[in-house]
């Protein structure tokens, strides 16, 4: 049975991430993203630290093959936003909503992969995990899902930031980010905003 330092579901490139795992030198650090680019970049970001392992898959309430839609590398610099690689999505409209006219965003710029996706489970016995001190979603949309299907009673997670500002459609919140901040207090869980887009549960 194993304790993990962090979880990341989501990680991109790893840098907005480097001060947490630098938190976990002495524990396993677990990462998951699916982005071909992305994880090139991972890999390079993070090559000193050994306590990290890298998943290139997705984790979503099935075990199946999936379409997931990301920004082609080649239009980064059109478009012009450092965030424009973070946007992956199995929902291909969820990209092209962040269409504005600061991000010109087209069908062109969007590549579709098809990707093994796990639920959060098979992930929790593949490395026998049994307790996670801190728990990063940060998955375009797919948070709902994911929170859903895990079994807090199976296993200890300290602590889960997520992104919240998505759980309804795009740039909406409603009953399905209240249902779960339902199940997060019924499991001893204090929730609060830290900023406009994360929330942080914290297991009392």
């Amino acid at each position: 049975m194993e304790k993990f330092g962090l979880v990341v579901l989501g990680a991109h490139t790893g840098t907005h991430i480097i001060t947490e795992i630098k938190k976990c030198a002495n524990k396993k650090v677990l990462l998951v993203e699916p982005v071909p680019d992305n994880l090139e970049g991972l890999k390079r970001n993070l090559i000193d630290f050994k306590n990290v392992i890298i998943e290139p898959i997705t984790i979503s309430n099935k075990f199946e093959i999936k379409n997931f839609y990301h920004i082609k590398a080649k239009s980064f610099i059109r478009l012009n936003k450092h965030w424009a690689s973070g946007i992956g999505s199995f929902n291909k409209s969820h990209l092209l909503n962040h269409k504005s006219k600061r991000f010109p965003i087209e069908e062109g710029d969007i590549e579709k992969i098809e990707i093994q996706s796990i639920r959060f489970q098979d992930l929790i016995e593949k490395y026998s995990i049994v307790q996670i001190d801190k728990l990063i979603i940060d998955v375009e949309g797919s948070e709902y899902e994911i929170l859903k299907d895990i079994d807090l009673k199976k296993i200890k997670i300290s602590k889960i930031m997520f992104e919240y500002k998505h759980f309804d459609g795009y740039q909406k919140t409603g009953d399905k980010l209240n249902e779960i901040l339902k199940k997060l207090k019924d499991e001893s869980y204090n929730t609060s905003k830290i900023d406009e887009e994360n929330i942080l549960a914290v297991k009392i």
